[in-house]
């Protein structure tokens, strides 16, 4: 199966920004709608924001709109989360996801919907 590996995690203070890279292997990006979901301890894991195979089309979640930016460079075979103006809510592990939409334009909106799953990443904002 394919894998997917996030990076660029971390430690910030509120106010800060950071930005996640979601690298996959094993497939061809342009087949997968992507989407990036976080999860902190003891709680559910939660859609952030999804992206469609061809990044025409984008989804967030109310919290992060304005804050958030996802997008995606097939040829690089990799999507990205840019976070500005990060708040404490916003900590959690942070999970890359492919979803296969080889025909479709949706960005799909629930866990079961993606098959491929990374590791995570973690992202702490400090008050």
């Amino acid at each position: 199966q394919a894998q997917l590996v996030e990076s660029g995690g971390g430690l910030v203070q509120a106010g800060g920004s950071l930005s996640l890279s979601c690298a996959i292997s094993g497939r061809t990006l342009s087949n997968y709608a992507m989407g990036w979901f976080r999860q902190a301890p003891g709680k559910e894991r939660e859609f952030v924001s999804g992206i469609s195979r061809s990044g025409s089309d984008t989804f967030y979640t109310d919290s992060v709109k304005g804050r958030f930016t996802i997008s995606r460079d097939n040829a690089k075979n990799t999507v990205y989360l840019q976070m500005i103006s990060l708040e404490p809510e916003d900590t959690g592990a942070y999970y890359c996801a492919a979803a296969f939409r080889p025909l479709s334009e949706a960005v799909p909106r629930h866990e079961w919907e993606y098959r491929y799953w990374g590791q995570g990443t973690q992202v702490t904002v400090s008050s």
